[in-house]
Formats: structure tokens, C-alpha cells, sequence
């Protein structure tokens, strides 16, 4: 990397969303969507180990910090960010691609932080510009998950940021850093407990599938790629090696799926499917050991592209259908022939199939988890990707190109989500047939080879049996128009409890507390001050009033005494001076 860096990363994405409203009016929206991307990618190869340390208020904030592990996420984030554009070109709405690239800043400034202060920063930058693209869909549905999306990860900040406050109280160091497992106190689990709100690990999960499936066509792709990943990046960074990241990851990735499965809108089905892959990266962070910290940050690589793919394939549906249920959908595969070979192909990247980027990504994961010894971790990572298969491999797919046809008029989209669904189609096969392109990125020496004979053996086996499942129970696994609810009917049922009591109990005590301030409070306030004012009255101004009169009586009488004469004064000082003598000799 060379000495000089051009600026940060982060304020390239910044300064476009904010001239992006311009840039529309000049005609030079689209290209500026092109080529910001294109010039942060050719800063990122530019970049100091360190650069924007600064001090404020006594801390030391260092902006820039960048490690291996640090380019691989920089490198990905900002690879999307292209793919993203060159998907929404077709949009005219400045104010969306505004919002998208000031979430891309906050991903990418997260990422190189070397503390805790600038991470905070730009974690809420990401929090406050992701939640306008699920506002931005302008419907009543959107705009709920919007506000509930918001109150999720203002919640998170605050835990993030009283971890952040405790820790500084007790050690005067907020490094962003690797905590030792075993120096682990209340501070550090507070932090871990906001990262993993982003990670959507359950129980606090339901934002995601509860928020994405709501966010524009555009928006939910930028949602897909960012906010779980630079959660999983973080947690890589400050927590490998716990072993509650562990069991946490394994129970998200067989979740996940188990609603995936049952699911019957296309998007809250991949919504799911992130919180079950992302399951993966925070088990291989929970393992620690160098196989599962590289998994996990390849997965975290490959499912970015790959998930990417899914969404705007389906959104591609969403967008030239109006639908997304699968109940609603079918017999499309001769009307957008495209957008099915490019959801497929997703489809197969994430179930793992050889020549993909999943297949040399996730079983990097699995393979950690089989060394250190967790036989049952490996267990429920196996069954969560039959069920990753069953559900995105074969029943979207088949369920919104075949099966009975809906009878719903459509065509493949405008040609740049095509070129857009084309690139990250293209990019899954390069990384499944040539990963040391992935794996030279790792933030570890690799020591793993994917196509082996028990490796290929193995998934073939998995994959034919889970189609095979497939097949026998399609009448069963048939999508059903029905809603199916998750944790977040907690929080549902919890505000409207809130919002009882706030307008019944509470606002009947706080007229009460009212009327009584009215009838006995306002009254003895009102007696007080009349008293006060008696005494600043009768009291007060009559002792000053009283006071000025007598100096201005004594005043008088001394300037008549005055005659302007010096003579007189001469022999006022003669007298006083032979009184003075007489009084001394006597006594």
C-alpha cells in the first residue's frame, strides 16, 4: 500500500449523497453513481495502515485503520456499493441514492475505525440513513417496519454506547481491539450484546425479516449487504474465540431456515436466510480458531454478492409484477427467462453447490467446527444447509418461474438491473472456481482445499437428497397465504401495552397530579409569592427607601455647612486642631 492517502473512503460515498440532489438537476446523476464507486475502489489500494488520528476532548480517535482483515470487508463494501448503483440507475429519486451511499459511509467508516468513539459514529450513520430506504417504498406497511427497524437499532446504539461509556470509566482506553475471552467484563459484553442486535442474532432478530421485505426494490439490496456484515466484522474483530458466539451462530443458522422453509413472501424468505447464514460467520467467529475467524470472514464475502443476487432477483419480480408472495406468482419462466438464470444462480451459491462461491465459503465454517471438535455445532450446520437448499435452491425458484402459472403479464427488467444481477452472477463463479481470489484476501495464512473427493462427494449427496425431500413433500412445502409470526409479536404486543398505559393509568395520574397542583399546589404557590412580595414591600424597600431619605437629609445639611470660602475652613481646621490639643493635654 503506498504512504499518501487520497481521503477517507467514507467521505467520498458522504460527499456524493450530498450533492447527489444537485447532481440530479445538472444531469449527472447516473454517472455519478458509476463513478463514485469506481473512485473509492482506487483510493482503497492507496491506503496508510493509519491515517485520521486525532484527539478530542482527551481521547485519541484514529479513523483510519486498516489490516487484512479490514481491506477484505473495505474490498466487498465497496464492490457492492458498484453492483447497487449500477441496480438502481434507472431510479430518479436523488434522495434514495442519497441515503444508500451515506449507509455505504457508515459501513465503510465502522470497518476502519480504531476506536470506539468513530465506530459509534458511524454506526448510527448507519442506523439513521438505512432506515429511509424502507421509508422510501412510501406505504403504510413501510412505514411501520421503518419506525419499529429504527426503535431496534436506537436500542442497540444505546447498549453499544453504554458498553462504550463503562469501558472508558474503567480502563481510559477505547481501542477498538481484541478483548481477551477470558478479561471479559460487563462493558464488553454490553458491546457485543449492540454488535450482535446488528448481527440479528436471536432473540433480537425479528427487525430484519420484519424491516427488509418492506424496503424499496433498490433499498433492500443495499439493506442485504451492510448492516449484518459490518456486525459480523466487528465481532471478529473485538470477540473471536467465544464460545457463546458459538452456540448463538449455530441455533441462527437452524433458525433461520426453519422459517425460511414455511415462509411465503419471496423477500422475508431471503430475510430469514440471513439471519440463518450470517449464523455461520458468528459460529466461526465463536470457534476463534484461525479456520473458523477465515470462514466466517469469507462467508461474509460471498454471501454479500451472492444474497445480493437473490434480492434483486426477486425484486426484479417485485418490480415488474408488483407481486412478491409466491402464492401469487408462477409460470414466469417464459416471461423473464433472465431474471430466472440469475436467481438461480444466487439460489445455488448460497445451498453451496460446487463451482459457486458458496461451496468454497461455507464449508470453510464447517470444516472449523469439525476440528475443534463440535460434533454437534457440525450437526446443525449440515441440516441448516439442506434446509438453505430446500427453500432458496428449489422452492422460490420454483414457485414464482413454475408450478401453476398465475397468469401475471411481466418481462425481464430494465437492462441495468440486468447488467447489475449479470456482474454478481459473474463474480459468484469466479470466487467458486477460482477462490484464492477470495482466500488471498483472509486475514490468515489459508491452509484449506475445498474441492476434495470427500468435500464434492458429500454436498452432492446432501443436495440430491434434499431435492429428492423436495420432490416427495412439494404438496406439503406448497406456499400458504398465511402469516407466520416470530419474536418480534413480543415487542408488537409489548408497545401496544405500553401505549395503554401511557393513555389510560398514566395520563389518569398525571390529571390527577394535575388537579391536585391546581387546588393545592397552584394556591400555596400563589399565598407565597404574596407574602414575598408584602415583605419585599414593607420590609425591604422601606429599610432601603427609609435609608437613601436620611443620607439625602444629611447631605443637605452638610452642603449648607459649605460656604466656599477658604478662610473659613482655614479656621475650622485651627479650631479642630486646638481641641484636639486640649483634649490630648487633659487626658
Amino acid at each position: 500500500m503506498s504512504s499518501t492517502i487520497f481521503m477517507h473512503p467514507a467521505s467520498i460515498f458522504i460527499t456524493a449523497a450530498l450533492l447527489m440532489p444537485l447532481l440530479k438537476r445538472l444531469g449527472l446523476q447516473k454517472i455519478s453513481l458509476a463513478a463514485t464507486p469506481l473512485v473509492a475502489w482506487y483510493v482503497l489500494g492507496r491506503l496508510p495502515e493509519t491515517f485520521g488520528v486525532c484527539s478530542y476532548l482527551g481521547m485519541e480517535l484514529t479513523f483510519g485503520r486498516v489490516d487484512q482483515m479490514t481491506y477484505l470487508f473495505l474490498h466487498v463494501f465497496v464492490v457492492m456499493a458498484l453492483i447497487g448503483s449500477l441496480y438502481n440507475l434507472h431510479m430518479s429519486d436523488p434522495l434514495e441514492h442519497s441515503a444508500a451511499y451515506l449507509y455505504v459511509a457508515g459501513a465503510l467508516g465502522v470497518t476502519l475505525s480504531g476506536d470506539y468513539v468513530s465506530l459509534f459514529i458511524f454506526w448510527e450513520l448507519m442506523a439513521v440513513s438505512s432506515v429511509f430506504l424502507i421509508w422510501f417504498r412510501r406505504s403504510r406497511r413501510s412505514s411501520g417496519a421503518g419506525f419499529r427497524y429504527l426503535l431496534m437499532h436506537t436500542f442497540g446504539g444505546l447498549v453499544l454506547l453504554a458498553g462504550i461509556f463503562l469501558k472508558y470509566q474503567m480502563t481510559r482506553d477505547l481501542s477498538f481491539v481484541q478483548v481477551p475471552v477470558t478479561a471479559m467484563g460487563l462493558p464488553d459484553y454490553l458491546i457485543m450484546a449492540g454488535f450482535m442486535l446488528n448481527a440479528a442474532v436471536p432473540p433480537l432478530h425479528a427487525w430484519l425479516p420484519d424491516a427488509y421485505p418492506e424496503a424499496t426494490v433498490g433499498g433492500a439490496v443495499f439493506l442485504c449487504a451492510f448492516t449484518t456484515k459490518t456486525a459480523v466484522y466487528v465481532l471478529a474483530r473485538a470477540f473471536p474465540g467465544s464460545e457463546v458466539l458459538t452456540v448463538l451462530g449455530a441455533c441462527m443458522a437452524l433458525y433461520g431456515v426453519i422459517y425460511a422453509v414455511i415462509e411465503n413472501d419471496a423477500r422475508r424468505i431471503l430475510a430469514y436466510h440471513i439471519v440463518s447464514q450470517v449464523g455461520y460467520m458468528v459460529c466461526g467467529i465463536g470457534i476463534g480458531t484461525a479456520m473458523g475467524v477465515n470462514g466466517a470472514c469469507a462467508h461474509a464475502y460471498a454471501h454479500i454478492i451472492y444474497k445480493a443476487l437473490l434480492f434483486m432477483g426477486v425484486g426484479a419480480v417485485l418490480e415488474m409484477t408488483g407481486r412478491s408472495k409466491l402464492s401469487e406468482l408462477g409460470g414466469l419462466w417464459r416471461r423473464m427467462p433472465l431474471a430466472l438464470v440469475f436467481t438461480v444462480i444466487g439460489g445455488v451459491s448460497i445451498s453451496g453447490f460446487p463451482l459457486t462461491s458458496g461451496f468454497v465459503s461455507k464449508s470453510m465454517v464447517v470444516a472449523a467446527a469439525g476440528e475443534s471438535h463440535y460434533l454437534i455445532i457440525f450437526l446443525m450446520l449440515m441440516l441448516a444447509s439442506v434446509g438453505t437448499f430446500l427453500s432458496v435452491g428449489i422452492k422460490l425458484p420454483y414457485c414464482i418461474w413454475f408450478g401453476k402459472d398465475s397468469g401475471v403479464e411481466a418481462k425481464d427488467p430494465p437492462w441495468n438491473m440486468q447488467l447489475a444481477m449479470l456482474v454478481a452472477a459473474g463474480m459468484c463463479f469466479l470466487i467458486g472456481c477460482y477462490p484464492q481470489y477470495l482466500y488471498r484476501l483472509l486475514p490468515f495464512a489459508v491452509q484449506y482445499e475445498p474441492y476434495t473427493v470427500y468435500h464434492l462427494w458429500e454436498t452432492l449427496q446432501v443436495l440430491a437428497c434434499t431435492g429428492l425431500g423436495f420432490y416427495l413433500l412439494r404438496k406439503i412445502l406448497a406456499p400458504k397465504p398465511v402469516l407466520h409470526l416470530d419474536l418480534d409479536w413480543f415487542y408488537r404486543k409489548g408497545s401496544r401495552v405500553v401505549l395503554w398505559l401511557a393513555a389510560n393509568p398514566v395520563s389518569r395520574i398525571n390529571d390527577a397530579v394535575g388537579e391536585v397542583y391546581k387546588t393545592v399546589g397552584l394556591r400555596s404557590t400563589v399565598a407565597t409569592a404574596r407574602v414575598l412580595s408584602s415583605f419585599d414591600k414593607n420590609g425591604i424597600d422601606r429599610f432601603i427607601d427609609g435609608s437613601a431619605r436620611h443620607v439625602m437629609i444629611v447631605g443637605e445639611q452638610l452642603r449648607k455647612v459649605q460656604t466656599g470660602k477658604i478662610q473659613h475652613y482655614i479656621g475650622a481646621a485651627f479650631i479642630f486642631l486646638f481641641l484636639l490639643l486640649i483634649a490630648f493635654v487633659l487626658f
